[in-house]
């Protein structure tokens, strides 16, 4: 870790912001810059978007070009490259690997998806069938995956692979980047309660990946998916909230600027679900000072799963406040959204999105088996299948 403190974080945003005039310089050109001055995570090693800071610091960076109005990389867009792809290529990618893919990852050229569920396996992702074989000259990959955001417009997957059938599910699996862009990789839209298509199916038929692409050893493939998990759980479920930010922020200001809607009952369980929404954005800001030290462990599973249940809680809330009103949807059409807009959207849209906050990111059936295995030191379900060979499973 380096010497860098909060003060000398903001004067050097001060000084990049004054020698980089984002009101004239190119967005891109822009996010570039900020990349290679070490501004964009801080606490990513120097050259690599970071300066090998605290990663609380990352806060302080964050006010000073906010402050200016200068430009982000749209989060939002870019959520899984950042929040899954981005530390799972850090801890274990080569030297080549993270220079090639974090600065366009960061800077948003370059858009990234998740391969991990499939038909078959989905709350259990060790039981995934997609083969990758070695040929003497790389790999090639043949298999489905399903549920996948944003496939439709990712150049990059991080993508999880069985390598070999004869041993434990756990211990066969491989993990690879992979070329959205390479011949025999199909998407097709998946058309959800909204009407959207957010998600995907992916068809992977024949699809060569050199071995350059691998993250982390061959058969390692679960303990690296470990790691992608745990950020992924804590980029949905933790991400830094003000006070009333998100769905709990909506339903108040409606309650507020509405009175003939209010009821006492209505008040009773909006008071309710307003002091859980707060006490999961104080334990969130005390997951992220965990972070700043380590890396995320399973409470990241707790923090999604509070998410999951207060989302659906809330949106069910604000539909029965609203009445009729809350049922009205005028967008059913198909659309191929890049991101899930909640607070810009009807009621009755947030209420049906909603339920898929409990599925995606880990199921919350299986996030409280984490809870309670690995936080609350509870004894483990019984797992008959666990020293049985892939191909010798029940399908």
């Amino acid at each position: 870790m380096s010497t860098v403190d909060s003060d000398d974080l903001r004067q050097r945003a001060r000084e990049f912001l004054r020698e980089h005039d984002h009101t004239t310089v190119e967005r891109l050109e822009f996010l570039r810059a900020r990349f290679d001055a070490g501004l964009a995570w801080v606490h990513f090693p120097s050259g690599l978007g970071g300066l090998d800071a605290p990663r609380a610091a990352q806060a302080v960076v964050d006010a000073e070009f906010e402050a200016v109005g200068a430009p982000d990389n749209d989060p939002r867009r870019i959520g899984i490259g950042l929040g899954m792809a981005a530390p799972t290529i850090l801890q274990f990618g080569t030297e080549e690997q993270q220079q090639r893919f974090l600065r366009p990852l960061w800077t948003g050229e370059e858009v990234w998806c998740q391969l991990f569920s499939e038909p078959g396996a989905g709350s259990d992702l060790a039981a995934l069938g997609t083969r990758a074989e070695w040929d003497g000259a790389g790999w090639v990959v043949e298999g489905q995956k399903v549920w996948t955001s944003s496939a439709h417009v990712a150049r990059w997957a991080i993508l999880v692979t069985r390598t070999d059938p004869d041993v434990p599910k756990h211990q066969g699996m491989t993990y690879f980047v992979a070329d959205m862009t390479a011949p025999g990789v199909e998407v097709r839209p998946l058309r959800q309660l909204t009407g959207e298509a957010e998600f995907n199916e992916v068809f992977l038929n024949d699809v060569r990946i050199p071995d350059t692409q691998r993250l982390g050893e061959v058969g390692e493939g679960w303990r690296v998916a470990q790691s992608t998990l745990m950020n992924e759980r804590v980029a949905i479920g933790g991400r830094p909230m003000p006070r009333e930010g998100g769905m709990v922020g909506v339903v108040a200001r409606t309650w507020r600027e509405r009175p003939e809607l209010r009821t006492p009952e209505l008040h009773d369980r909006l008071l309710t679900l307003w002091v859980q929404a707060e006490a999961a954005r104080l334990a969130g800001d005390r997951l992220r000072q965990q972070l700043a030290v380590g890396r995320p462990g399973p409470e990241g599973s707790a923090m999604k799963l509070a998410f999951a249940r207060l989302s659906q809680e809330l949106s069910a809330l604000e539909v029965e406040l609203l009445g009729e009103e809350g049922l009205r949807y005028d967008d059913w059409t198909l659309r191929r959204p890049d991101i899930v807009d909640f607070t810009g959207r009807e009621a009755g849209y947030r209420y049906l999105r909603a339920k898929g906050n409990s599925i995606e990111g880990g199921t919350s059936e299986v996030l409280r088996n984490i809870i309670a295995e690995r936080v609350l030191g509870l004894p483990a379900e019984p797992r008959a299948d666990k020293d049985v060979a892939w191909k010798d499973l029940p399908r």
